[in-house]
């Protein structure tokens, strides 16, 4: 059960909204400046991806999610696939005051997003947390833009790795218990008002892999910090990133299943088709996702070859070698170009 230290009004104003309540809570919930200074920092984000961008397809073309101001110069924390390849982007304050914004870095390696409001709000920026020290048992608020409306409480239930069907793998993914429906960018916040991670997904396997519990995966704010000066000044983290294949595949068996190419990526140049079986590779089975990924990131940098094993559709059985790319490169708009 929550209890009221420092900033923790928040977490009273949520017992109040909730359906249980813990003691004290209509209290607290009186606080409401305090309340309302700590939940400003959690904004509306709208972006507009032109027609012909990579990920329209997939992600549509109108995307709408939160973000976090997470300084005095406007600049705000949010998930990148809302502004992947976006034209335009907009942020919303706790007032109704919208503004426009400038996209300003997207990470793959994260997941994470930056944009700098180009206009004042009036938003308060909210502190990070060390977000190592949150872990299962705690008890948390799920925060999206406008204010106490949006405010849920919800249990960490799990850490641990994270493997995305896009060729995306989080070390230390944080996990939570019950679902929040309106996760994208929203702010994972502790009982001091901080943030800790951003909203990124829903998950049926929030308590462990194989389980049935609905739930939400957040990205901790500790993914960003070692590479926050580099999004600033370069639009992503240092490096030349990981070979990419343009693959996106789902745990089938003992391998996986192919169950999408991108359209001009390595894997359809190469003529790896929707419905194949991947197997192996560089000659060596695999035993899943993570496996899979670390295998072929361990090859090097984009543009290095590498050999996949695999059955078509049609059940022929056969090798592919295969030219890496660099997924920033396939984007349309990206702002590390």
């Amino acid at each position: 059960m929550l209890r009221p230290a420092g900033l923790v009004a928040v977490s009273a104003a949520l017992s109040a909204a909730a359906s249980t309540c813990w003691p004290g809570a209509a209290a607290f919930a009186q606080q409401t400046p305090t309340i309302d200074e700590v939940l400003s920092g959690v904004v509306g984000l709208s972006a507009v991806v032109p027609a012909d961008a990579r990920t329209a397809e997939t992600l549509g073309t109108e995307r709408a999610g939160h973000g976090v101001v997470i300084d005095a110069d406007g600049l705000v924390l949010t998930i990148g696939y809302l502004i992947l390849e976006a034209d335009s982007v907009s942020l919303t304050a706790a007032d109704g005051t919208t503004v426009p914004a400038e996209i300003v870095a997207y990470d793959h390696g994260t997941g994470l997003g930056l944009v700098r409001a180009g206009g004042p709000m009036a938003a308060r920026p909210m502190s990070m947390a060390d977000s190592t020290e949150s872990g299962p048992g705690d008890e948390v608020l799920i925060a999206g833009a406008g204010g106490v409306d949006n405010l849920a409480r919800a249990r960490i239930v799990s850490r641990r790795t994270f493997t995305g069907y896009w060729e995306y793998l989080l070390e230390d993914a944080i996990f939570t218990m019950p679902p929040y429906p309106d996760f994208g960018g929203a702010a994972l916040i502790d009982k001091e008002g901080r943030l800790v991670a951003v909203g990124s997904l829903f998950v049926e396997d929030a308590a462990h892999p194989g389980s049935f519990s609905p739930g939400n995966m957040f990205v901790p704010v500790e993914a960003l910090k070692p590479i926050l000066a580099d999004m600033l000044t370069m639009g992503r983290a240092a490096g030349p990133g990981h070979p990419w294949l343009g693959l996106y595949t789902q745990p089938a068996g003992r391998g996986l299943a192919v169950s999408r190419v991108a359209a001009g990526g390595p894997a359809a140049t190469a003529g790896i088709m929707a419905g194949s079986m991947l197997l192996g590779i560089g000659g060596t089975p695999i035993s899943g996702q993570e496996d899979f990924y670390r295998r072929l990131w361990a090859k090097g940098e984009p543009g290095v070859s590498v050999t996949l094993t695999l059955i078509d559709p049609d059940g022929e059985p056969r090798e592919v070698e295969i030219v890496t790319g660099d997924r920033y490169d396939w984007l349309k708009s990206s702002p590390a170009h």
